[in-house]
């Protein structure tokens, strides 16, 4: 390396080093950092790394902190060692008040190190983010929530309401032991709740930075598998017959493919798209205007739905997303199989959405539910005493920025919640940009101004809830 390279490698490290000390001034930032880093830098892919030890690991924060062994418990099972979890609880002062849960995941979707620029299991800064699996989906909130109950211990002053924290295993895998839905059905008293906080809502930014709008996300669509079976005698290849499994199946496919489910509104969508209409103006806002006027205006719906997101948030969506087929090169196939993905509206159910695929598919194909079945989603109401905090203290941090309620058009593990009874909302203030972050792709990130930005947010605002 010649001098000037090494001038030049030095006063990178610096800039480097200046910029991350700048992102935690404080010692509660800096101690905040060490728990994010930690927990970005274990893996917990189901089936690979261990959500175990990332629990054991906040458990032992959380008892440095003051906690005792008797407000923390882990739990796992004996099939599922690796996929545990933790709740714990910071007692309030007034017992009459129900308490409040934090609830996040710790799981993550597999990353492959040759297909990331960067280490996707250690946590990189660069250019102003953090970059790492989970730097957003979902160990920024379950880092932060941890961090919360971390900091209102050793404030030593008890909160009025008590607030639980739900530290779970499993969301980003269906077939895998889920550790919010085992909660549920098995401790409910550990997370019983007046109502839980939890990802989903979030703030988005546009390409040069600036904050757009930010969510609070009430309702969500329950994720549901199907499988379209074709099944035939089959044969050689060198005598072809129109009735082929493959050909039925395409058929099938392709009438979903063709298939728009019926729009719907909740009172959450409804006021969002009353929001964005105002905000979009020109053809799109008027065209949302004649939809919350009338769902069956197709002309409108056309429009409207030329936006992935906007065509997902107004009915439920099915899509083919696996594909398998035959047995040899030099053989008609006796077996043809397609894995339909569905996201169904709230209100709607998976035998409802299994009795139109049936339909479309054809006498000549099967069509099952994929276990597990997931509860229908329940929307939580949009209830003033969870969207006014939210927006009063989103107005402190974040000046001028509009707070919308929104419905996820994905799924979370508070289905499992709400099905017990605890409505449960996506709390804003992490912002990240249009592509969401990178989450469940490459190069996931989040600006560091962000990650801090939204600590302390969160931090009032499940003061403001707690009293």
């Amino acid at each position: 390396m010649t001098r000037t390279m090494t001038g030049l490698a030095t006063a990178a490290i610096a800039l480097c080093t200046a910029g991350a000390a700048s992102a935690q001034q404080r010692p509660d930032e800096r101690a905040f950092f060490d728990l994010y880093k930690q927990l970005v830098e274990t893996n917990t892919v189901v089936g690979v790394g261990s959500c175990t030890q990332a629990s054991a690991q906040i458990a032992e924060r959380l008892k440095a902190a003051g906690f005792t062994a008797g407000d923390v418990t882990l739990f796992s099972t004996p099939d599922h060692p690796q996929d545990g979890g933790l709740v714990a609880e910071l007692r309030g002062s007034d017992s009459q008040a129900k308490p409040m849960l934090l609830l996040g995941h710790l799981d993550v979707v597999a990353a492959k190190r040759e297909d990331w620029v960067r280490d996707p299991f250690k946590l990189t800064e660069e250019g102003g983010y953090y970059y790492g699996r989970g730097t957003v989906d979902d160990k920024a909130m379950s880092a932060i929530w941890a961090d919360t109950m971390i900091r209102l211990k050793r404030a030593g002053q008890p909160p009025r309401r008590t607030i639980k924290l739900a530290l779970t295993c499993g969301e980003e895998t269906t077939y895998a032991f889920n550790g919010a839905q085992w909660l549920a059905a098995n401790r409910p008293d550990l997370i019983a709740a007046e109502f839980a906080l939890n990802e989903g809502g979030g703030g988005r930014l546009t390409a040069d930075g600036k904050r757009e709008l930010l969510a609070v996300q009430v309702g969500e669509k329950a994720a549901q598998n199907y499988t379209f079976l074709a099944t035939n005698p089959g044969g050689h290849s060198s005598q072809p017959v129109p009735d082929n499994a493959i050909y039925r199946l395409v058929d099938a496919v392709k009438a979903v493919q063709g298939y728009e489910f019926p729009i719907r509104f909740t009172d959450t969508t409804r006021a969002y798209f009353t929001a964005t209409a105002k905000q979009a103006g020109g053809a799109m806002g008027q065209a949302i205007t004649r939809l919350l006027a009338n769902p069956n205006d197709t002309a409108a719906d056309a429009i409207v739905s030329r936006d992935k997101a906007f065509h997902s948030t107004l009915r439920t969506t099915c899509v083919a997303t696996l594909l398998n087929a035959g047995h040899a090169e030099n053989a008609l196939p006796q077996r043809a199989t397609a894995n339909i993905n569905c996201r169904i509206f709230p209100g709607e159910t998976v035998d409802g959405t299994l009795a139109t695929l049936q339909r479309l598919a054809g006498a000549k194909v099967k069509v099952t539910a994929n276990q597990p079945v997931r509860p229908t989603a329940i929307p939580p109401t949009l209830d003033p005493k969870i969207v006014g905090p939210a927006t009063r203290v989103a107005a402190r941090y974040f000046p001028g920025t509009p707070v919308v309620p929104l419905m996820s058009t994905g799924a979370t593990d508070g289905i499992f919640f709400e099905a017990i009874g605890i409505p449960v909302y996506g709390m804003p203030g992490l912002f990240v940009e249009k592509d969401g972050g990178g989450i469940h792709g490459l190069n996931e990130r989040i600006r560091v101004k962000s990650l801090y930005e939204g600590r302390d947010y969160l931090y009032d605002l499940v003061k403001a809830y707690a009293g």
